[in-house]
Formats: C-alpha cells, structure tokens, sequence
C-alpha cells in the first residue's frame, strides 16, 4: 500500500518549491502541484515498454501506463528522481535519459507536475515484483486501438497521444 503520510515538495508551474505536503493530502482532493517523473522506454523497433499498475496502487490501479512514473522527493534532484525510479521499477540503470517537456496534468483527484524523458534500450526491463504487476512492450498500432477503451490510465492516454501519436517522436 502507498505510504499516504510520504512527504512530497509542492511546486509552482515553473517547479520551484514552494512547500510540502502528504502523498495522502496531495491524492486526496487538494490539488496541490505536485512533481513527477515520467520516463517512455522505447526498443529500437520503435515499440514502447509500459508498466500495469498494481492493484493495490491509490491512482488508477491495474490499468497499463508509462514506463516508469514515480513521485520526486523532498530535496531531490529531477535526473535523480529518474534514475531512482527508472531502478527501483525496471532495474534501469544504465540509460541516457532524453527530456521531451514539462506540463502540468490535472484529474479530479490531484495535480502533477511531469516532467517528461524518454529512452531507447536494447533489452527487455525487468519490473520490479513489489513495485509493479508487470510489463511488456506494444506496438504502436495496439496503443492507439487501446486508447479510449479503459485499458490504460488517463494520465498515460493524453500524454502519448500529445508526444508520440502519429509523430516522429517515440521512434527509436
């Protein structure tokens, strides 16, 4: 389970700290920015890694979404949030993370600043048995028959198909 009493900085739109507050605060309705980081893992096919949420997750459980997504800590660096996450939830370790942009995302629960990389890997990421409930590579064609049809969260949806649907982006 989530720990709800972890403390995350809460943040302008431009990312500068301007206070803290519980994970159980910030998911709980409060709409206090929050930052984050989303990693997309690409093959060199061209084809996206994504990760299926544990059941036990307070947002969106056991629904597929980015590969790696993970809350940046108090004190914590964006690029050592990253690579923390990217470790603790595929065993990434060695990955030249590529910034693609920041945007705020907003649900009727809470409010996140992304900040957005990507990277191509020429293995298969191995996810981590207490930090996810899987993973595999898709297609492309496949993401954009899931799209719209609950299989995937919200967040992953409309941030895929603003960076890689019918672009040049995502291509290894």
């Amino acid at each position: 389970m989530d720990n709800a009493k972890e403390l995350f900085p809460v943040v302008d739109e431009d990312g500068t700290v301007i206070g803290s507050a519980t994970r159980g605060v910030c998911h709980g309705g409060s709409m206090l920015l929050h930052p984050v980081v989303h990693l997309h893992v690409f093959d060199r096919q061209g084809n996206l890694y994504l990760q299926r949420r544990p059941l036990w997750k307070d947002i969106q459980p056991g629904k597929w979404d980015t590969a790696v997504g993970g809350h940046i800590d108090m004190n914590e660096e964006i690029v050592e949030a990253l690579r923390r996450e990217a470790h603790e939830e595929l065993g990434l370790e060695d990955f030249k993370p590529e910034f693609i942009k920041r945007y705020v995302f907003e649900s009727e629960r809470e409010r996140e600043l992304v900040n957005v990389f990507r990277t191509v890997v020429d293995s298969v990421p191995h996810p981590s048995a207490s930090e996810l409930d899987g993973g595999r590579f898709w297609a492309a064609d496949a993401i954009a028959e899931g799209i719209g049809r609950g299989i995937f969260t919200p967040n992953f949806e409309s941030e895929y198909t603003a960076l890689f649907l019918n672009s040049e982006t995502g291509l290894g």
